[in-house]
């Protein structure tokens, strides 16, 4: 009986509890994070790449140079 009655009285387990709800909590925030800033960065990838696909590249023989 004194064992229960042990058991049943320690707090240890509290903080440990504690701790994990609390680095539940960090990781969802930071998997929400990501997820935000991953659709800008795709919008934003695909911007760049429609800019690269229509730049049009000058060969050096026609920027001038004297020859």
């Amino acid at each position: 009986m004194r064992r229960f009655a042990a058991f049943a009285s320690d707090r240890s387990g509290a903080v440990t509890v504690d701790w994990v709800v609390l680095t539940a909590a960090l990781v969802g925030a930071c998997i929400a994070m990501v997820s935000s800033i991953q659709s800008g960065l795709v919008s934003l990838g695909g911007d760049v790449g429609g800019a690269l696909t229509s730049a049009n590249v000058q060969t050096l023989d026609t920027l001038g140079g004297t020859e």
